[in-house]
């Protein structure tokens, strides 16, 4: 949650928060990445399965044991971990991901109006020429038609 809280304000610690994953979305990472992530997946998946088991077990018996209660708990607590780590890294990943985005979008924007604002001088400088030669070859023009 800090790293997404990081991600969100724009602080001195954001542009190296963003190196770093950067970093670490370069070479091998994304490999190891997705590999944690699938297993975290599966354990979260086997989790839930066996949460509903045991209630499954509960309604068909109508006993609660308390060994299938301190189960219960195990199993929910593991599912709430995997799920809540799952969400905050998918989190992070897309904070990032737009972050950069949009970095890169403003860099783009700043070199398109710089470039229409040297044009804008430019034109505003080479437009009275263009018109002086421009119309020096209207008059040289009118005299060969004559």
């Amino acid at each position: 949650m800090v790293l997404i809280m990081v991600l969100l304000f724009k602080t001195p610690l954001r542009k190296l928060v963003i190196m770093g994953i950067d970093r670490v979305k370069g070479g091998r990472g994304p490999v190891v990445v997705k590999t944690v992530a699938g297993t975290m997946s599966v354990v979260l998946g086997s989790s839930v399965y066996s949460v509903l088991n045991i209630q499954k077990r509960w309604i068909d018996e109508g006993l609660v044991n308390p060994t299938d209660q301190v189960l219960m708990a195990k199993h929910l607590l593991e599912a709430t971990l995997m799920g809540a780590l799952l969400f905050l890294a998918l989190m992070i990943d897309r904070l990032h991901h737009y972050i950069r985005e949009l970095r890169i979008l403003r860099k783009s924007m700043e070199a398109v109006k710089k470039q229409t604002r040297s044009l804008e001088d430019g034109k505003a400088a080479g437009s009275l020429e263009e018109i002086k030669v421009l119309e020096e070859e209207v008059t040289t023009l009118l005299e060969k038609s004559k």
